[in-house]
């Protein structure tokens, strides 16, 4: 058996299966029994571990004790719900077998190496993306995160403290130690036809909440003329931006609703819906938002509804580092793709503060944020060593 595969059965079983998806939320049960697993495998490393106030894990890797900034690599541990196991977590299970090959080669870092595992990256219990690194650069307040609630009430300083996190330690954190992140992940569409990539950019993307309100009323009752029924405009809204989308070029998905108050003899008084946009180019972007917000609220009109859009959270267009990107290509070879990508990451966060690149590992599925989401084991294998090479490139010469 491979080291990867050792190591990755380690976790396959923790919250979840791969045949029926992983429910890995931050701050819960299982993603604690995930936070135990990384810590121990710090420990099996003799590499130093600690957590920063946003609850990232951090374990770094410095036998020399070299002072001066880190090359730091990772993912991040949590999940969608029931998605894939390979979206973050692979990136971390790679970092640690990367430092593996590294001193199986007899190679000693020249500035320290650090493998980190961010929290919240998916948002899939507070509903921001990537929360744990846009606390850690600056790119979100730290008092509003604490006031957020997850679909039970809690609060993110509750769920925090419940783990005996301090929530008042949310918030910026110096970046002036990291010299470059490498984020290796899996490839999350059909772009890849060999083991490896390399990331050159993240398509504008963000979410949006869409709040549509309207009358309350018995479903047997009221007479179809006399109804301002919100589903219907949510019904219209989800079929306006798959139109939209495909005019456009780009990516739109209501994945998302809730419904009030969610019976089903009543006329709903209020819906939202949450919409997932993404394009190419910023312009692309706001085209589409743009054109939908008008055909919603025309049909709001008709309807007798009304509709409130608001941002939750947006990227623009982010590109990695040309310069990084060079030294992948020098040090895997000049054949190997270069590819964007339409998914968000952690990188995408941090590329604006730091030299970042990602690394990708084929998808034979072409699925993620799914069950069906999956690497071959050779092609996990040939990522690690990529991974080493490219560590080895940065930290060790």
């Amino acid at each position: 058996m491979s080291s990867f595969t050792d190591l990755w059965r380690e976790i396959s079983d923790i919250g979840g299966s791969p045949s029926e998806g992983y429910v890995r939320f931050a701050w819960t049960a299982v993603e604690w029994e995930l936070r135990t697993w990384f810590r121990a495998q710090a420990k099996a490393r003799d590499l130093e571990f600690e957590v920063d106030g946003n609850t990232t894990m951090w374990a770094t890797w410095n036998p020399g004790g070299v002072p001066g900034p880190a090359v730091v690599t990772g993912s991040h541990l949590d999940s969608v719900p029931h998605g894939g196991g390979y979206d973050g977590p692979l990136g971390v299970v790679s970092a640690f077998l990367a430092v593996d090959e590294l001193r199986r080669r007899g190679v000693v870092p020249a500035r320290p190496i650090r493998i980190a595992a961010f929290a919240e990256e998916e948002g899939s219990r507070f509903g921001v993306a990537c929360l744990g690194s846009r606390l850690m650069t600056g790119a979100f307040d730290p008092e509003r995160a604490r006031t957020l609630t997850d679909s039970d009430g809690v609060t993110l300083a509750e769920a925090l403290a419940g783990y005996d996190f301090d929530p008042a330690r949310l918030g910026p954190a110096p970046l002036s130690d990291v010299a470059a992140f490498v984020e290796l992940h899996v490839e999350q569409g059909r772009a890849l036809t060999v083991p490896v990539g390399i990331g050159s950019s993240i398509w504008p993307h963000g979410r949006w909440r869409m709040d549509f309100t309207g009358e309350g009323n018995h479903a047997g009752t009221t007479l179809m003329g006399d109804r301002h029924d919100p589903m219907l405009t949510y019904a219209f809204a989800v079929l306006a931006a798959n139109k939209e989308a495909r005019t456009h070029g780009a990516h739109a998905t209501v994945g998302r609703v809730a419904v009030h108050p969610n019976a089903t003899n009543a006329i709903p008084s209020r819906v939202t819906g949450w919409l997932d946009a993404r394009a190419a180019s910023a312009s692309t972007l706001d085209d589409l938002l743009s054109g939908l917000s008008a055909k919603i609220a025309t049909r709001a009109g008709k309807d007798g509804t009304t509709v409130t859009i608001t941002a939750e959270s947006t990227t623009g267009e982010i590109g990695f580092s040309d310069a990084l990107i060079e030294r992948c290509l020098t040090t895997l070879g000049e054949k190997t793709p270069v590819l964007p990508t339409g998914a968000g990451h952690d990188a995408g966060v941090l590329s604006a503060f730091v030299p970042t690149v990602m690394l990708f590992v084929r998808n034979p599925a072409g699925v993620s944020h799914a069950p069906a989401e999956r690497a071959d084991d050779e092609d996990c294998e040939a990522g690690v060593e990529a991974l080493a090479d490219v560590l080895a490139e940065l930290a060790c010469r």
